[in-house]
């Protein structure tokens, strides 16, 4: 792999942590949102992310076919779904979005945003950011040690 190889693998990395950090921000930020435009409550976002397999990075045009490794490629996002799962029931039956009739009569649906499952995602999500950060830098310093070495320093 060429060192701008590892920095363009990492910098899709950097891209879709952020993403994935910004929809675990969401999910957390409408943890208690009961009422949304496209009615119901909210709904907890995932960020599905598969491996680069084609586009203009997906090999070198200078590497032939025999050297080329295929380790490398990055990621990308695919798609942010949405978690249709049930949300908590909450006895309220004062609050504007309660169940007005049926066996559920009286209660609020809450958002199915789990406040734990949502901190263990952002600690993994912002430590891969971390890693593809270090991978930046860390190909960085080899190429200025290479550079230094081709200068007889």
């Amino acid at each position: 792999m060429s060192i701008f190889g590892a920095i363009n693998t990492a910098a899709t990395g950097l891209t879709a942590n952020r993403l994935r950090l910004d929809v675990i921000a969401d999910n957390m930020a409408n943890v208690n949102t009961t009422r949304t435009t496209e009615g119901g409550p909210f709904r907890r976002g995932r960020v599905i992310m598969r491996p680069v397999t084609e586009g203009p990075f997906w090999r070198s045009p200078f590497l032939p076919d025999t050297l080329d490794d295929g380790v490398g490629r990055g990621v990308r996002v695919v798609e942010i779904q949405r978690d249709n799962t049930e949300g908590p029931l909450r006895w309220d039956p004062t609050h504007p979005d309660a169940i007005r009739t049926g066996q559920r009569a009286g209660y609020v649906e809450m958002a199915n945003v789990d406040i734990v499952t949502e901190m263990v995602d952002m600690i993994s999500a912002t430590r891969a950011y971390e890693a593809n950060a270090s991978i930046i830098e860390g190909s960085k310093s080899m190429f200025q040690r290479a550079l230094a070495i081709g200068q007889g320093r």
